[in-house]
């Protein structure tokens, strides 16, 4: 394999970071994911802890330089000044959890030499507030809404509208991740108001990443990857 075989790593405006599997416990998005890949030899690792948010991950390398994320409200930590990310504290979100784990969100990089908290200055109603972060020797600025909820326009998001991250450091949590052999092949999102989420992807630049269709249902993000076992689905 190589890097153009993926969409995913093109030189689209923006590039796909990383997923988000939100988890009630770490343990059980590890095996939801391990379960859903077919994975046998290399299995995600544990990050670390977000103290800013009370969040702790573990993490799984993905081709060409993306990864994946399993996200839990840390039971050690306490609690945040303020709400957590990728809408972990929202009811409708925990009460998904409570069903069991699943892909709930996905996270864009922008690369330099444009400024993420520049471009959200010049467009507040567009963009989430920008914050710094750090974990361990990593440093990223990435947007957070106060409020702790997912991204969205015009009402519409649900995690289909990406969260913007621009590292601070050359080091990538990728880049200290094994090699898996793992590597998207699409990202799919289904959602009551696709039309409006469309036209936001449009403006981001991100709409070469995801590929989004009504539905009357619940809205779903899928991603389907090439795996050493072949093609698998996580959901």
């Amino acid at each position: 394999m190589s890097v153009s075989d993926f969409p995913y790593h093109a030189h689209h405006a923006l590039k796909l970071d990383h997923l988000v599997v939100a988890a009630d416990t770490l343990d059980a998005g590890e095996a939801h994911v391990i379960e859903q890949l077919g994975l046998t030899d290399v299995l995600p690792q544990r990050g670390g802890k977000h103290a800013r948010m009370g969040t702790h991950n573990s993490l799984l390398g993905l081709w060409g330089g993306a990864y994946l994320e399993i996200i839990a409200i840390d039971p050690d930590a306490p609690a945040p000044g303020r709400a957590r990310w990728f809408g972990l504290d929202d009811e409708a979100v925990r009460t998904r959890v409570a069903r069991g784990p699943y892909l709930a969100h996905w996270v864009a990089r922008v690369e330099r030499p444009r400024s993420l908290p520049r471009w959200q200055s010049q467009y507040p109603q567009r963009l989430a507030p920008v914050i710094a972060m750090q974990r361990g020797a990593l440093t990223w600025q990435i947007g957070v809404p106060d409020d702790g909820s997912l991204p969205s326009w015009q009402g519409a998001g649900q995690g289909l509208v990406p969260t913007l991250i621009q590292w601070d450091t050359p080091q990538h949590p990728a880049d200290a991740l094994p090699e898996t052999g793992c590597a998207v092949t699409s990202l799919r999102g289904f959602h009551p108001q696709a039309a409006a989420i469309a036209d936001q992807l449009q403006w981001l630049g991100a709409s070469a990443l995801v590929n989004v269709e009504a539905t009357l249902v619940e809205p779903t993000l899928v991603a389907e990857f090439e795996t050493p076992n072949g093609p698998r689905t996580l959901r």
